[in-house]
């Protein structure tokens, strides 16, 4: 995924360069080139593309949240709750 974005700001560069070296272009016309086709829409698509991997690693967190809290409340509720009886309960 990495290598694309990489080639594309490669290519926007190239053509912010020809922009800027034209003689009808200017500096601020290749910068603006570079922003506008290469910078932003890399950023919004690495944004999107990446969007499972940060659900993964969200859900990860939370899962490993919610066993530490289990693992501190079943701690302290196990010195709380009565141990059963080895006698099973008769009917009188």
């Amino acid at each position: 995924m990495y290598i694309v974005a990489i080639a594309w700001i490669y290519v926007a560069l190239m053509m912010s360069v020809a922009e800027a070296a034209n003689t009808n272009g200017t500096v601020l016309g290749g910068i603006v080139t570079f922003i506008v086709y290469g910078i932003l829409p890399t950023a919004i698509i690495i944004y999107i593309m990446d969007a499972p991997r940060r659900k993964r690693v969200k859900l990860t967190l939370e899962r490993e949240a919610s066993e530490l809290a289990t693992s501190q409340n079943g701690n302290e509720t196990q010195a709380e709750t009565p141990k059963p009886s080895a006698t099973p309960d008769t009917k009188l």
